[in-house]
């Protein structure tokens, strides 16, 4: 199938540059001397997962159990399950299905209901499972602040239940996206850095030993240079980057592994109408809320992604997508590259990326872990 041929709206995959930001990130974690457990909600790709893996990765990070389980049964030998379960029926499916494939499982809690559920299934499942307090580092959207008076005792909690094991402090810095420029993500990284060294010092104190600390963003593993403490990084939009890290100045255009192949259907004065809309390129404004003033940008199909040829994507309908012409000729029948927002809810959207690399026939990677969202 050469890429001529290729069917429009296609989600399209540099290898090339796909197995560059893998590289560049595996020698982030190194020269750190940090674990890289790579998040997969980006790419739900098993053949991406096993590429990170056999880069050096010491396992692997997920959000939902469903999400989880696809990759415990292709093999990973270790997943992060980092979303709050407050249902014991979660974990326990996961539990069995991990014992089946002999993956070490680690999960998050934030609170009583967490630790209860997930110590109830590992009481039914007989399984020793490590758990992990969030804390929130400054994005405000699950864990606990540095000064809870529930931490202590949360820690404690899990340590004192049958069947768990206290790992250690997990954090998001999702905030880094909206950090503005790389010095701004790097403030962020540092701050978050010093949080959790504040409260592995406050747990220390109280008697509770804390042998992991992971943290995981694209942004802060690209821009951090603040490591002291911190055991483990977790990003997962690194494998494709977008137009976020590229408006933060932390890749360039020419990194971006992921864009969305598209063809003009129609032409009018301002816009050329391209056939990729809500339902391909979806509506995020960027991670997190960072802001992008429209929907990704437009490029032409041949040659490099160069800056001064963008054209944005200023408005979507479900299956329409309008780019702005900007006084440029476009024709009907032309194909554009879209590189967007955010290429996570992109691959989400796809049920196939399709893997390009010169001189080498397309080949077609499926998404596996599709709409795995329980």
């Amino acid at each position: 199938m050469p890429a001529s041929t290729i069917q429009t709206p296609a989600v399209v995959v540099d290898r090339p540059r796909l197995e560059a930001n893998l590289r560049r990130i595996q020698a982030i974690a190194a020269a750190n001397g940090v674990g890289l457990r790579p998040h997969i909600k980006t790419h739900k790709c098993i053949e991406i997962a096993r590429l990170q893996l056999a880069g050096g990765a010491v396992g692997l990070t997920c959000s939902k159990p469903d999400e989880a389980a696809v990759f415990i049964a292709d093999g990973a030998p270790s997943v992060t399950v980092a979303y709050p379960l407050v249902e014991p029926e979660r974990p326990a499916r996961l539990m069995v299905l991990a014992r089946e494939h002999r993956c070490e499982l680690r999960f998050i809690v934030d609170g009583e209901a967490g630790v209860e559920a997930i110590g109830a299934a590992a009481v039914r499942e007989g399984r020793e499972t490590g758990v992990f307090v969030k804390i929130d580092v400054g994005l405000h959207r699950v864990g606990l602040a540095e000064d809870d008076p529930r931490l202590v005792p949360l820690a404690r909690r899990v340590a004192g239940t049958r069947h768990l094991r206290f790992q250690g402090l997990l954090a998001h810095a999702g905030h880094a996206y909206g950090a503005g420029n790389a010095a701004g993500v790097r403030g962020v990284a540092r701050e978050e850095a010093a949080i959790l060294g504040r409260v592995r010092e406050r747990l220390g104190a109280a008697g509770v030993a804390v042998a992991e600390v992971s943290v995981g963003s694209t942004p802060t593993a690209l821009a951090s240079d603040a490591y002291d403490g911190i055991t483990e990084m977790r990003p997962g939009n690194y494998v494709f980057l977008d137009m976020t890290p590229v408006r933060l100045g932390l890749a360039g255009l020419d990194d971006v592994a992921l864009h969305v192949l598209a063809t003009i259907v129609s032409i009018n004065d301002d816009m050329a109408i391209i056939d990729a809309g809500s339902k391909v390129l979806s509506s995020d404004l960027g991670a997190h809320g960072s802001g992008a003033g429209g929907y990704g940008v437009a490029f032409p199909d041949e040659g490099p992604f160069a800056a001064g040829d963008g054209l944005p994507v200023v408005r979507l309908s479900e299956e329409h997508g309008f780019v702005a012409r900007r006084g440029k000729a476009l024709a009907v029948g032309q194909r554009l590259r879209v590189v967007p927002n955010h290429s996570c809810p992109v691959a989400n959207l796809a049920d196939e990326l399709i893997v390009t690399a010169p001189g080498a026939a397309p080949e077609i990677w499926r998404v596996a872990a599709r709409g795995k969202v329980h």
